[in-house]
């Protein structure tokens, strides 16, 4: 049999080495490849996967194990490679390892002792070459140039890095704080360390693979055979933690990770970012050219160990070499756990004989994933060893409880890490041959763990440092294709499936932006994007029904929930102007329509609502005063308080007035309106028109629909009651279509002698006897308050009355037929002195006798007391007392009713009204005392008693309430006995 044939393949980076490693291996029947990292390796593993099938090839790491009955080929760690097995190919990669102070020892060993059956292959750096010829007689060595340039580009900022581009890093920490400011500027990026593991390294390269990410955040793994589409690598730091100190990258670490910067036969470049200082010429000269001092000593460890006893052990661990290429390793983590072990008594009186010696030193080599401390990786150490050396094998119980811990997918990033890292750990002692009983089931249950904390890291990650939508945008706008948006029902922009915002309206809102570039990112996939959705949104509102248009109280324009544009003043207070929201984004065209659009809603709208006012400004009919008068009342938007327009109101003959209701007009006490425009919708527009025409900055709301009374504001606008259909009166203010039927009920009282309220007056107003009595004093009257004892009156039919209405005109009482007639004398007795013919008083020990004309009481004694105290209000014309203002009187001439603030109503030539309480006839003859019944004389009645109750002319009664009428009695009218309806006109006066 030939000896194996050993050849060397060095060179720089992107040569094609491990490329041709696989493919040597797959020329013989069997084969072994040792790599530097277990990323790496499950690369290759894929690979070989791909071209051979898994049943053929097998994976060993130190954490996973995939191993099928009809192995050929082995892809593992350099670490784990198998010994002994016989294959026809060997290869090691990245061989230049051999000096590195943790694990260069390992390379050593199989760079000495490691072959294949038919061919051995190193590969690695130049830098090997001397080492390689003196180590091994008879090696081949086979040079390889760089397939691609390899160029310094100098510091960049992280704001300018070009795409495509790698960071590196060389801590934790560092690592996520680049990833974190990337997002923020460039959208996300990707992050790959090397204690990640393959599951969670894969996941994050493919993001960076297939575009979804521009740039990538590593730590120096990358150096060793990742393949990735790099063109620019860029240093953060040029200084690392070997394990013992910090110390400067020296320049062939430095080009082996530069060297991931293009791909075959792509040029890449290099640099640095950030605080790095940058590189002097001689580093950059090195790197550019390949040219570095060749390793003067290679990393070794005794191989050859005796297991007699630990000390023994010990000192073979501990042995040096005569070999001037060779250097004895520093002591390692499994040394550092051995000679912990070997120090406790127990553990020494167990490790007594070889195979306990051999199996103490298996558990040592256990790796501490952890990374907690020292101590307590030889606790747990101690513990595997006890179990496996007692009972041959770890408690599954304690070992269950340890896994059950870890998996758990909660926490952030640094949490999922810990457990990651702790998981690595007891997946790496399922791994072991014989440690567990149930191994399979340990296997694929730490595998399971692993893989569902790989995802959920990666999830983390991805969370963290990638902006989806963002990197998507990117990217799609650097190719200058048509980016897709969709606009869902609720107003959703979606671009290319990423939201950025929602399209209220014709106005974008962008969603909201982590940083500047991030929002600039979205204005521009926005504005290319949602043109076509612009136009096609502005051909569907020109054409919508006016249902789908509202006006807001404040004078905004709604189509469905969203605001499309505003009302602004305009020349005439009845059309104003239209301003539309639209984005600049849109265009003019879109603008356009929108605003005509608009123009014709509100257009529209107006003419419906005020439909009356506009015929009557518009009626060419009217002339004269009735023209005049017409004007003003659109200038008021329908309603216009009677004591603006006093003399206008004089002006007009009874011709202009008949003409002006033939439009609705009413002549009120207070105030003249049209009635129709008092709905609400009228109200509300007039509101808004209003508030236009005054310049006012924040419009006020209309009253709610149906109130009669509302609470009146004392800060509101001048002007606002009048214009949403009230008058402000007390604390209150009343409707006044309402307040002109309380009106036509107040011209019937006496309101110089007193009258009380009616319970058709409360039912009118809305309010309570205590409202209603600040309401009147609000329309000028005063308010008398008075208790009296309250009676249980006796039951009785009720006066049939029409039920107030809402609509003016509805609701007037009917009034009885034997009122007495207006202004008749009422007799009352003397307050001292007893009525002629009166009974003489009751002693004063009599019960107490309720009055004549108190109200019918009921039959029994008990219901005759009085079962309570009721109070009462007497209101009489107040303004006399208030800066000389009369009470409301009709104007006789005209026959409308008319008040002016501040005086009383005057008739035609400046006479003045007459007071409330007297008839307007002239004819004075009714006034002049009748004979009684019998004939006798009538005697005047005595003056009614005067002053507050309990003074000097004595109390005043209060037994009853006081009701003065001024109306003359109604005349019945006789039937006509020829009327053919007479029978039936008789039958409704009997019922």
């Amino acid at each position: 049999m030939q000896p194996s044939r050993v050849t060397a393949i060095l060179g720089p980076t992107n040569t094609g080495k491990t490329h041709h490693a696989i493919e040597r291996m797959l020329g013989h029947r069997t084969g072994v490849i040792g790599l530097p990292l277990r990323l790496l390796a499950r690369e290759v593993y894929d690979r070989i996967v791909k071209a051979r099938g898994p049943g053929v090839v097998a994976l060993v790491t130190g954490e996973e194990r995939i191993v099928p009955p009809r192995t050929a080929y082995w892809v593992c760690t350099v670490e784990a490679m198998p010994e002994g097995l016989g294959c026809d190919f060997l290869a090691v990669d990245e061989i230049q390892l051999c000096g590195d102070p943790e694990r260069g020892h390992v390379f050593t060993d199989r760079l000495l002792h490691a072959r294949g059956l038919h061919e051995t292959l190193f590969m690695g750096a130049d830098t090997m070459r001397q080492a390689i010829v003196a180590m091994i007689p008879g090696v081949v060595i086979q040079r390889r140039e760089r397939f691609s340039e390899l160029t310094y580009a100098g510091s960049k900022k992280l704001s300018r890095m070009p795409a495509r581009a790698a960071i590196v890093g060389f801590s934790v920490e560092n690592c996520y704080a680049i990833a974190e400011l990337i997002r923020r500027q460039k959208g996300g990026a990707a992050v790959v360390m090397g204690a990640l593991s393959p599951r969670t390294r894969n996941a994050q390269v493919e993001l960076y693979q297939n575009g979804d990410v521009d740039y990538l955040v590593a730590t120096d793994a990358i150096g060793m055979g990742l393949n990735l589409d790099i063109t620019h690598v860029a240093f953060s730091a040029t200084a690392k933690f070997d394990g013992a100190r910090m110390r400067e990258l020296r320049p062939d670490e430095l080009a082996q990770i530069a060297g991931r910067a293009g791909r075959h036969l792509a040029s890449g470049t290099f640099g640095v970012t950030g605080e790095a200082q940058e590189f002097d010429e001689g580093v950059i000269g090195q790197i550019v050219n390949h040219q570095f001092p060749p390793l003067k000593r290679l990393q070794w460890r005794n191989t050859d160990l005796q297991f007699g006893s630990v000390k023994r052990l010990l000192q073979t661990l501990e042995a040096r070499t005569d070999n001037d290429w060779l250097t004895r390793v520093r002591e390692s983590d499994d040394l550092a756990a051995l000679r912990a072990l070997g120090a406790d008594e127990i553990v020494a009186a167990r490790a007594s004989d070889g195979p306990s010696v051999r199996l103490l030193w298996d558990v040592c080599r256990i790796p501490d994933f952890r990374g907690i401390s020292r101590g307590e990786h030889a606790g747990l150490l101690m513990r595997i060893f006890t179990d496996l050396h007692q009972t041959g094998h770890v408690d599954e119980n304690w070992f269950a409880l340890q896994v059950a811990r870890i998996d758990r997918n909660d926490g952030d990033i640094d949490t999922l890490s810990k457990r990651l890292a702790f998981i690595r750990t007891w997946t790496y002692v399922a791994q072991r041959k014989g440690w567990l009983r149930d191994e399979s089931h340990w296997r694929d249950h730490t595998r399971a763990v692993e893989d569902r904390l790989s995802d959920a890291l990666h999830g983390a990650l991805t969370q963290r440092f990638v902006d989806r939508r963002t990197s998507v945008l990117l990217r799609r706008l650097k190719q200058k294709e048509s980016l897709l948006a969709d606009v869902n029902d609720k107003g959703e922009v979606t671009v290319e499936g990423e939201f950025i915002g929602r399209l209220e309206g014709f106005r974008f809102r962008m969603d909201k932006a982590g940083s500047p570039d991030e929002a600039k990112t979205l204005r521009q996939a926005s504005a290319q994007a949602l043109a076509p959705q612009f136009h096609l949104r502005a051909d569907r509102f020109y054409n919508a029904p006016d249902t789908e248009m509202d006006i807001t109280e404040q004078g905004g324009l709604m189509w469905g929930t969203a605001a499309v544009g505003k009302l602004v003043a305009g020349d005439d207070p009845l059309k104003p102007r239209v301003v539309a929201f639209v984005d600049d984004d849109a265009g003019a065209d879109v603008a356009t329509k929108v605003q005509r659009r608009l123009q014709h809603f509100i257009d529209r709208k107006i003419a419906t609502a005020f439909e009356p006012l506009l015929a009557l400004k518009n009626d060419e009919t009217l002339t004269g005063a009735a023209r005049g008068f017409a004007y003003r009342m659109a200038e008021q938007f329908g309603i216009i308080s009677r004591s603006d327009v006093v003399e206008e109101v004089k002006a007009l003959d009874q011709d202009a007035r008949a003409a002006l209701r033939k439009h609705g007009i009413r002549f009120g006490q207070f105030t003249i309106f049209q009635p129709l425009l008092l709905k609400p919708a009228p109200t509300r527009l007039r509101l808004v028109l209003w508030s236009l025409a005054k310049g006012l900055q924040e419009f006020p709301e209309s009253p709610p629909p149906g109130l009669v009374t509302v609470p009146a504001d004392a800060t509101a606008a001048q002007g606002y009651y009048t214009m949403a259909g009230y008058r402000a009166a007390g604390a209150r203010a009343i409707r006044i279509d309402m307040l002109e039927r309380l009106a036509d009920l107040l011209r019937d009282r006496d309101s110089k002698a007193g009258f009380e309220a009616v319970p058709e007056m409360l039912s009118i107003t809305g309010t309570t006897l205590d409202q209603f009595a600040d309401l009147m004093g609000g329309l000028g009257y005063h308010a008398e308050k008075a208790e009296r004892p309250k009676f249980k009156a006796a039951k009785s039919a009720p006066a049939a009355t029409n039920k107030p209405g809402d609509a003016p005109g509805e609701g007037v009482p009917v009034e009885p037929e034997d009122r007495p007639a207006p202004d008749a004398p009422v007799e009352e007795p003397a307050p001292d002195a007893p009525a002629p013919d009166a009974p003489a008083p009751p002693p004063a020990d009599a019960p107490e006798v309720p009055p004549a004309d108190a109200p019918q009481l009921a039959e029994s004694e008990e219901d005759a007391k009085p079962v309570e105290v009721e109070t009462f209000y007497t209101f009489t014309w107040g303004r006399a007392a208030r800066q000389g203002n009369r009470g409301p009187r009709r104007d006789a001439t005209r026959g409308d009713a008319s008040v002016t603030e501040g005086d009383a109503p005057r008739k035609e030539g400046g006479r003045r009204a007459k007071p409330e309480g007297r008839s307007g006839a002239t004819d004075r003859s009714r006034f002049k005392p009748q004979p009684n019944a019998d004939g006798t004389p009538h005697e005047k009645p005595q003056a009614r008693p005067q002053g507050k109750p309990g003074g000097a002319r004595g109390p005043k009664p209060v037994d009853k309430p006081q009701t003065f009428d001024a109306k003359p009695a109604k005349v019945e009218k006789k039937i006509d006995p020829d009327n053919p309806f007479a029978a039936a006109l008789q039958g409704f006066k009997a019922r």
